[in-house]
């Protein structure tokens, strides 16, 4: 067991150095001068020939700070040996000589809740409805309730996000949610239940958004997992000795159905925080999707690798967690180290 986790932590390892060196090597090979583009507000050749002198050495000494003036892989060894010193770098463009560690950190919060929730919601409202689907296969709940899933499946995320804001939020027809998130200023002239009645206010449509495909597929998937189980000998056999229903269906045939649902566990996490990026930024949530826009906007090669790297950890975080609940959830799964 011990010496599973250590090898899975070695290859997690050198599976997230492989995806920091690709996204630096992309970044570098991206079109564009983020220095330029951060100092003059263009990339354009005219805006460099009217730059004074004073601009043009601050231009200099920030591509050598961001190692820009280096082959791109001497760069990426730079900056891999700052983070390994725990110095993720300044942020250059989005708020300019600022830890990137503390704009992640003020972020990060928000993200987490708004993630938390959808993934609660997912799997509290998908698992009991796959189960009872399976259970009644090919009933009219059952024809029914897929029609109706596979329809919220179909729909694109931004599509439903923009519609609900345009309809629901604040200048929409039905103005019954705010727009804006919420401000420090706000938050301290607030009390305790009217806070987080204002939060609840906030969130309730960007975790809708992030929850309704996810719990949509992931019902479908509780479906059919069962589906191969209830039908098999031993549950005949827990039938045959007089076991209830309720007992069969969650103590013997849900365990076994379990594995699917943990291997989607592992993908779902990148999953939403990725949709979070336009969920955040369609509803004006002060999250990790909005930074991670105005990162890429504005060419924040500091802020950008940061943010792969906490992106990287998390997707390799999911499965290293799905492995270990493996084992929860069917003791038959032996953990090879070979």
């Amino acid at each position: 067991m011990v010496e599973y986790i250590i090898k899975r932590l070695i290859l997690a390892f050198f599976t997230l150095l492989a995806i920091l060196l690709v996204s630096y090597v992309l970044l570098r090979l991206a079109p564009g001068d983020p220095t330029r583009s951060s100092m003059f507000g263009s990339d354009s050749a005219g805006s460099a020939l009217d730059a004074s002198k004073g601009a043009l050495a601050r231009n200099t000494a920030m591509r050598e700070k961001l190692n820009l003036d280096k082959p791109v892989l001497v760069g990426f060894w730079l900056w891999l040996k700052e983070v390994a010193q725990g110095d993720f770098g300044t942020s250059a463009s989005v708020d300019p000589g600022r830890p990137v560690t503390e704009l992640i950190l003020d972020r990060l919060p928000v993200t987490v809740s708004l993630n938390v929730w959808a993934i609660l919601l997912t799997y509290l409202l998908a698992v009991p409805l796959g189960v009872y689907a399976a259970v009644h296969a090919d009933s009219w709940f059952d024809r029914g309730s897929a029609f109706l899933l596979f329809l919220l499946y179909s729909l694109p995320v931004m599509w439903v996000a923009l519609l609900l804001q345009s309809t629901l939020c604040d200048g929409g027809k039905w103005p019954l949610f705010p727009l804006k998130g919420l401000t420090p200023a706000n938050e301290d002239a607030l009390s305790t239940w009217q806070l987080q009645w204002e939060i609840l206010r906030h969130y309730m449509l960007p975790v809708l958004c992030l929850t309704y495909a996810n719990f949509a597929g992931l019902s479908r998937y509780a479906r059919n997992g069962m589906l191969e189980v209830i039908h098999s000998d031993y549950i005949r056999t827990a039938r045959a000795k007089g076991e209830s229903e309720t007992v069969i269906i969650w103590k013997h045939a849900f365990r076994n159905a379990l594995i699917t649902l943990i291997t989607l566990f592992g993908g779902l996490l990148p999953t939403l925080v990725a949709g979070s990026l336009l969920v955040e930024y369609i509803f004006n949530i002060p999250g990790m999707g909005t930074l991670s826009l105005l990162a890429l906007s504005s060419r924040d090669y500091p802020l950008q690798m940061a943010l792969f790297a906490f992106t990287g950890m998390l997707t390799l975080g999911g499965i290293f967690l799905s492995d270990m609940l493996y084992l929860a959830a069917d003791p038959r799964i032996k953990l090879h180290t070979k």
